[in-house]
């Protein structure tokens, strides 16, 4: 079980599980409609598959109240057609699922409040839970450092980690653990299925709590199929790969 633990926050496929709760970030509905405007033809398979794993979650834990950690949709300055109706779809299967849905806002949802009304739910801005303070992480509150909370959770890096298989690069999601200043840090992969992410070992950090900092000392968490693949510290790993590449 130990491998599955992140400051005594359980891996639970690509979110995580804190007593009862579960924690999701980065659905960004609605993306594949963006990208076929911008002529990539893309099926619009995600919802669906957001829906199946969420089924698979609830099967293999109790969960009570969900999270959502930011960039529930996708689009910057408007809401989609997919957007509204996905979105819209999602919270009734959240709150038919869970007794409690909590929305936190990220940079994509501007316009995310509007259907949250909808359903009569807020968006914050942060969220505690216990010991945990739960925020996107696509900027850095004043008050971070005041609250009692020992353990920041935040989404919006989509981390992901690039293995090379002879010439080919295979992407797996995972989880950061690390620390930003005297609070420890957890940086979560995105419930995303339309892209794996962002690559940490070969791609600049979008988040301001990675920016300006050295990587190094975070540990990698791969996920594939809620099995946890723990793959040490970025530094081990990229003293590896100069070694064989």
């Amino acid at each position: 079980m130990e491998e599955k633990l992140i400051y005594n926050a359980e891996i639970a496929d690509l979110g995580l599980f804190i007593d009862n709760t579960l924690i999701i970030s980065d659905l960004h509905i609605g993306y594949e409609q963006s990208l076929n405007r911008e002529g990539i033809m893309v099926p619009r398979f995600q919802y669906k598959m957001i829906l199946k794993r969420l089924h698979e979650i609830l099967k293999r834990y109790n969960v009570t109240r969900v999270i959502v950690n930011g960039d529930l949709k996708h689009e910057f300055g408007r809401i989609t057609r997919q957007e509204w109706m996905e979105a819209k779809n999602f919270i009734e299967f959240l709150q038919e699922n869970f007794d409690e849905v909590i929305l936190i806002k990220g940079n994509h949802d501007n316009f995310t409040k509007f259907i949250a009304e909808k359903s009569d739910l807020a968006v914050y801005e942060t969220y505690s839970l216990g010991n945990y303070i739960i925020m996107h992480g696509d900027k850095i509150t004043d008050d971070i450092m005041t609250k009692d909370n020992s353990t920041i959770i935040i989404g919006h890096e989509h981390p992901c980690i690039g293995i090379r298989n002879g010439e080919r690069l295979e992407k797996i999601k995972c989880f950061l653990k690390g620390t930003y200043k005297e609070k420890n840090l957890i940086v979560m992969p995105s419930f995303n299925f339309v892209t794996e992410g962002s690559d940490i070992l070969h791609e600049k950090p979008l988040s301001p709590f990675l920016k300006n900092r050295s990587k190094e000392e975070f540990e990698v968490y791969g996920v594939e199929n809620f099995e946890v693949l723990y793959f040490g510290k970025i530094k081990d790993i990229l003293a590896v790969k100069d070694k064989f590449y």
